[in-house]
């Protein structure tokens, strides 16, 4: 283990090396060999990279394995190092370097950020691994979010309570803070409206000032620039964007420490506004789409740009529903969709993939800033009670069908070596299939490998009877269509 200083003054303990890739990590996946090495090249490349203190190119060898497989712990905390490492080589970097070798790319405290994201889901995947925690407390502490790293260190202390760089990290975390205390004034700033944003005109929250000087509420300035990319005041031209312009950390905290319940007053309000609730949905109407089915989008609308800010500030979901022709009203019913990757581009549009989770029936819905937001009602199949003959015949056939698939799978990744296009297909599908004893999730992951009409899909997304899904023969005679057609 290594310890490294932050710009704060504080050590940071722990940053060792990067975890190898290996089959082992895999346990009983169904991943195919073919994946498996594809992933573990690009996991070579980034540890070689990152060893030679290559960060970014070791970021993107990361990121493209995480393209393949999603969400595996190896890959999220080899990139959650890289984003530390490279983020605490900005913040040491002087500024006269500048001069001789300008540089390209995000700020250091987007890439800490980007590191805290990983953290976060590493620790949700190995909340007994001690490494998880010291990545997520770094992270902090590189966005001087000192309180929080401290509670992050503290639950890692529970998992090993002898473990040194946490204990390191601890004792260095309260000296810092100690030094805090003991400089910092007794006498408040008078409240005025200095500390306002001018196009909300309510107290500054995750406050951004813009090369020209003038700071705004962070998603009061990117809701102005759907718009136009100049400043809402002065109308200079800005050349910034979600991604690459980070939050004025000292501000936000100078006023989240002087104004505390004015502070926690907005941020309910901005909370209220990104987490919808258990029963509330954002809508983006264009397409009916099915539930294991990955798909991309071009967001450029202004209020579907701002929907999706939202949205991945909170959950990163939201449903997919298209115009109903009968009735010329959205239809009743819907799929939740999740935003597995989400790419901002300059002129502030985004570029999505989702992937479908589950049905929902609309229930009312009405109009916020500018898009669609629901409330909803789950929607599941009903299935056979447990033990019955019916439930049996019903896991029995969705048992075969499933074995024939994968088969089909692999001879259809096999003759499809030469054409790049049909083999990522194939792969994406592969990814979305589902495990066979959920049978509603199996029929819908066949369903979508058919070229069918949005009509025919919202029909399908009625459908809460899964032996009706077997009689319009999406598992009965779905292999004898493809085969005879050679269609998705």
């Amino acid at each position: 283990m290594s310890s490294e200083v932050s710009s704060s003054g504080l050590s940071l303990e722990g940053l060792g090396d990067v975890e190898e890739f290996v089959w082992a990590n895999e346990g009983e996946s169904s991943m195919s060999w073919e994946r498996f090495s594809r992933v573990f090249d690009f996991m070579q490349a980034g540890n070689k990279a990152f060893r030679e203190n290559r960060f970014e190119e070791a970021i993107t060898c990361y990121s493209r394995a995480h393209n393949i497989k999603p969400g595996d712990p190896v890959i999220l905390s080899n990139r959650c190092a890289a984003y530390i490492r490279i983020s605490q080589f900005l913040k040491h970097r002087a500024p006269s370097d500048s001069e001789y070798r300008p540089l390209n790319g995000l700020d250091p405290t987007t890439h800490a950020a980007l590191a805290l994201k990983d953290a976060e889901k590493v620790v949700d995947f190995r909340n007994n691994s001690v490494k998880s925690y010291i990545l997520k407390a770094n992270a902090l502490i590189l966005l001087e979010k000192y309180e929080l790293a401290r509670d992050v260190i503290l639950s890692g202390l529970q998992v090993d309570p002898l473990c040194n760089p946490l204990g390191v990290s601890l004792q260095n975390l309260e000296m810092k803070t100690a030094n805090m205390i003991g400089r910092r004034s007794h006498v408040k700033p008078e409240r005025t409206d200095d500390f306002d944003c001018t196009l909300c005109l309510k107290l500054l929250y995750e406050p951004i000032t813009t090369p020209c000087g003038h700071s705004f509420c962070r998603s009061c300035l990117f809701q102005s620039m759907d718009r136009g990319n100049r400043c809402p005041l002065c109308r200079t031209v800005l050349f910034i964007s979600p991604r690459t312009c980070a939050i004025s950390v000292t501000l936000n905290n100078i006023i989240e420490k002087n104004f505390p319940e004015e502070y926690a007053e907005r941020k309910l309000e901005h909370d209220s506004l990104t987490n919808f609730g258990i029963d509330l949905m954002p809508l983006f109407v264009m397409d009916v789409v099915l539930p294991c089915q990955r798909l991309q989008l071009n967001i450029f609308e202004p209020r579907y740009r701002l929907m999706v800010r939202r949205i991945m500030e909170g959950n990163r979901r939201m449903g997919m529903v298209i115009t109903d022709s009968t009735t010329g009203s959205i239809a009743d019913l819907a799929c939740e969709v999740e935003i597995t990757e989400c790419e901002p581009f300059p002129d502030g549009r985004f570029f999505l993939e989702v992937e479908g989770r589950r049905r929902f029936r609309i229930l009312r819905s009405w109009d916020q800033d500018g898009y669609r937001v629901a409330e909803v009602e789950w929607v599941h199949d009903i299935y056979p009670p447990e033990g019955t003959r019916e439930r049996a015949e019903l896991q029995e056939t969705t048992n075969n069908v499933a074995q024939h698939a994968q088969s089909w799978m692999r001879n259809a990744q096999a003759a499809a070596q030469q054409d790049r296009r049909r083999l990522l297909e194939l792969n994406n599908a592969e990814v979305m299939m589902p495990t066979a004893q959920d049978p509603e999730r199996f029929s819908f992951w066949l369903a979508t490998l058919t070229n069918r009409r949005p009509p025919e899909r919202l029909d399908l997304l009625r459908i809460r009877d899964t032996k009706e899904v077997l009689d319009l023969n999406l598992l009965r005679n779905f292999w004898v269509k493809v085969t005879m057609s050679g269609e998705w």
